[in-house]
């Protein structure tokens, strides 16, 4: 089935969130990052702009910088009163109220989209949908990323689990994924089983991270080659 623009809610977050959520360090910072369902996040664009690498991947990369400009206004006030209706599911600490949420958001996907279309043309946005493999060669990455996108949509499946992380783990050495828990902000046995299914071949961990808002969602998962 093709993917449709309506069926998405376009959120995006920035480097600093990236750093926080990955424990990313300066050396993590210079690795070869692929990052997976990256959406219009800023991540990439402030990368490149502090001569950084990041190639992107999300299948909303197959629409124009004008379609996703509007996708984003229709869905912001939405995902605003969403947050409004579940402040007790988030920690308001880093980020104090919904206004300042907001003023992150927008700045962080209004980053992108002025980035969008220069980032296309030279491949670092790429339109791709897991768990169909990519073009790239086994390990042509040292690091793979996944923010707010596996194990958070637990109702894909174990199945559509297992099959993107083992091609993130195609072209990545490590992989890291953020957050842990579903959208329900509970840890679910898909995590448990996917644990079970990868530790008998690579390292798997979960480590604590310098970031949550989601509240309990200051942990995520890495898998790396033994």
């Amino acid at each position: 089935m093709a993917f449709e623009l309506k069926n998405t809610v376009p959120w995006g977050r920035n480097l600093e969130e990236y750093s926080n959520m990955f424990n990313l360090t300066d050396s993590d910072l210079d690795c070869r990052i692929i990052s997976f369902g990256d959406g219009p996040a800023s991540f990439n664009s402030e990368m490149t702009e502090n001569g950084k690498r990041v190639v992107s991947i999300d299948p909303i990369y197959e629409f124009s910088q004008k379609e996703l400009q509007q996708k984003i206004e229709e869905t912001k006030e939405m995902v605003l009163e969403q947050t409004k209706n579940n402040l007790e599911n988030f920690v308001w600490t880093k980020i104090k109220n919904i206004q300042e949420l907001e003023k992150i958001r927008i700045s962080a996907m209004t980053k992108f989209l002025q980035d969008y279309e220069d980032g296309k043309m030279t491949g670092r946005y790429i339109n791709h949908e897991l768990p169909n493999k990519t073009d790239f060669e086994d390990l042509s990455f040292d690091l793979g990323l996944s923010s707010h996108f596996l194990i958070l949509y637990s109702q894909l499946g174990l199945s559509f689990h297992i099959s993107s992380i083992t091609e993130m783990l195609r072209v990545a050495k490590e992989i890291r994924i953020f957050p842990i828990l579903n959208l329900d902000a509970k840890k679910t046995d898909l995590l448990v089983n996917l644990i079970e299914y990868f530790e008998t071949n690579y390292i798997v961990n979960i480590e604590k991270v310098d970031y949550e808002f989601q509240k309990n969602g200051n942990e995520m998962l890495i898998i790396k080659r033994k």
